[in-house]
């Protein structure tokens, strides 16, 4: 008897599904941008009053930016929508929670929603907050950078120096690209830790660890979906931030459905319990 035949052979283990991939079609995006839309006509003057009040802030700081001559701050705080969005989306992420267990919410109770990990969504934010600082840094290291010690002459004239000249064209490509790392870096990390931060007992960086985890297993359908935010804030700004009064109510709907479609099984979950 050959004694090698007495020693069992090893058989590699079964492939460990991916808990975090859903597999989801591209085209989910668009139905959570739906489930967005339905969810803002449900009961619209709440979420009417949050994108109003989204779009006075925005207002208010971009005038305060032209009128104390500070509009060299334009450009980069445009980031800042996106970095911060996520987070100030909260109350609108209450009004569908509440949508799902067949309840009606107030404005009140979007306003002053309170998370389950509160405290820990106020250090999210920031987080979320230095990282734009941190952005706003280095828009002005590349402006030095190409600019040399020159003063910023002013928003009018920097897009006509921007489109003129090759060292515009390169602070142009440049600072898109820089901006767009930094920004989608922000998307991944806050897209789906805001929501978290509402029904779980969490702590931020764990919380912006799974959000980057599922961001990247789920990359398909969360580009797709990127690029929606990106189209319709876009869309926003032409219209002189008008559009945030219905488009950032509708993101910010659509986002506790992009939520609820990709982090659903509760065995992933990781609860954080305070000493």
């Amino acid at each position: 008897m050959d004694p090698d035949s007495a020693i069992p052979k090893v058989v590699p283990p079964l492939p460990r599904p991916n808990a975090k991939a859903r597999n989801l079609p591209k085209r989910t995006a668009f139905e959570w941008l739906g489930a967005g839309w339905s969810d803002f006509r449900t009961n619209p003057l709440p979420s009417l009053f949050y994108g109003l009040a989204v779009f006075l802030v925005s207002a208010f700081v971009v005038w305060g930016m032209f009128r104390f001559e500070v509009d060299y701050f334009f450009l980069p705080a445009l980031s800042g929508f996106l970095v911060l969005g996520p987070l100030i989306a909260t109350g609108l992420y209450e009004k569908t929670r509440r949508l799902e267990e067949g309840k009606r919410t107030t404005l009140g109770g979007m306003v002053f929603v309170k998370p389950a990990s509160t405290y820990q969504a106020v250090f999210l934010g920031l987080l979320l907050l230095l990282l734009f600082m941190l952005w706003q840094r280095a828009a002005f290291l590349l402006y030095a950078l190409h600019m040399g010690v020159r003063p910023f002459p002013g928003f009018d004239q920097i897009l006509s120096l921007i489109f003129t000249t090759w060292i515009g064209w390169s602070l142009l490509i440049t600072g898109t690209i820089i901006g767009g790392l930094f920004a989608a870096f922000a998307f991944a990390i806050s897209v789906f830790a805001a929501p978290m931060m509402l029904e779980e007992r969490t702590d931020a960086l764990t919380a912006m660890g799974i959000s980057l985890a599922l961001v990247w297993n789920n990359l398909g359908v969360m580009l797709v979906w990127g690029g929606i935010v990106v189209a319709l804030f876009a869309l926003s700004l032409l219209t002189g931030l008008l559009g945030f009064i219905v488009v950032f109510p509708v993101l910010g709907h659509a986002t506790w459905h992009a939520y609820r479609a990709i982090r659903v099984s509760r065995d992933e979950r990781v609860f954080y319990r305070p000493a």
